[in-house]
């Protein structure tokens, strides 16, 4: 046990956010439509995507961005998504393009080795991912290598724990069920919440007219009791988790409950979500 705790320990925080088994399935049934489909809209609304556009999608996960991307720049443009799980690869190629859009293509690679040739893109995106990587000034360099001459950059990552209460839930409640490397991971998602930190990074890199707003969207879902345990079955702990004891995986969920019952109406789960995005050009 002592090895793998140590090894848990060893990892960095992308590799600890590496889902297997049926959790890509999960994150796209439960994730995707009530928390990271409302961020795409709005990150692919800033990017002010035109027809024919080139796009990456960096750590694209199981490509809610990329495809909504594709509607966009329809069948002139040419879409890419990037992830380093094959699962999530797997689930992104299983969902159906409409015939208007854009052809997308799915890529295995690293984002530290993007698997692109240099300055084939008229914009990169990459939601909530850049937090993850260990090397950050390395991977923004790929995707500044990988954009066109006047190229845009379209990046999001959540605000820092205080401000996103419905993470803050999540990894509270995780760590004392399941234990204190599960909780460490769980608070990974706002692991880099600093904005002058992503804004000097962004500049040593090279980009220019970088613009970074703090969003706010309202999370809503009707029935926050059955959302919660879909939530954490998408999740790289769902092992763990699920390896409670019923009564203990209750008391999880409970637990989670208890702390957002500030944000349940009559409506269901109304919760705010904080997020820096930054916006950016070659």
């Amino acid at each position: 046990m002592a090895n793998a705790a140590n090894a848990e320990s060893a990892m960095s925080p992308q590799e600890r956010w590496q889902v297997s088994g049926n959790a890509p399935e999960a994150y796209e049934h439960s994730l995707v439509p009530t928390l990271f489909t409302p961020w795409a809209h709005d990150l692919i609304a800033r990017a002010a995507l035109r027809p024919g556009e080139r796009v990456l999608d960096v750590a694209c996960g199981t490509g809610i961005v990329a495809r909504l991307a594709a509607a966009h720049v329809g069948i002139a443009g040419h879409v890419v998504g990037v992830d380093l799980n094959p699962g999530m690869l797997a689930v992104a190629r299983a969902q159906t393009l409409t015939t208007a859009s854009a052809r997308v293509e799915w890529r295995a690679g690293d984002a530290n080795a993007l698997p692109c040739d240099n300055a084939t893109f008229d914009v990169v995106f990459c939601q909530q991912g850049l937090q993850f990587f260990p090397d950050k000034d390395r991977t923004l360099r790929e995707m500044y290598r990988v954009l066109a001459p006047e190229g845009r950059l379209a990046l999001s990552v959540w605000r820092a724990l205080p401000y996103n209460p419905y993470h803050r839930a999540l990894a509270d409640a995780v760590e004392r069920h399941v234990g204190p490397d599960a909780g460490r991971g769980m608070r990974a998602p706002c692991g880099f919440g600093n904005a002058q930190a992503l804004r000097t990074l962004l500049a040593t890199v090279g980009f220019r007219e970088t613009h970074i707003h703090i969003v706010i969207l309202t999370m809503r879902h009707p029935s926050p009791a059955a959302y919660i345990p879909g939530q954490l079955a998408a999740l790289p702990f769902a092992g763990a988790i699920k390896a409670l004891e019923p009564a203990m995986q209750t008391a999880l969920y409970n637990d989670i409950l208890t702390a957002l019952c500030p944000y349940i109406d009559d409506a269901g789960l109304a919760v705010p979500l904080e997020a820096h995005v930054a916006l950016a050009q070659k």
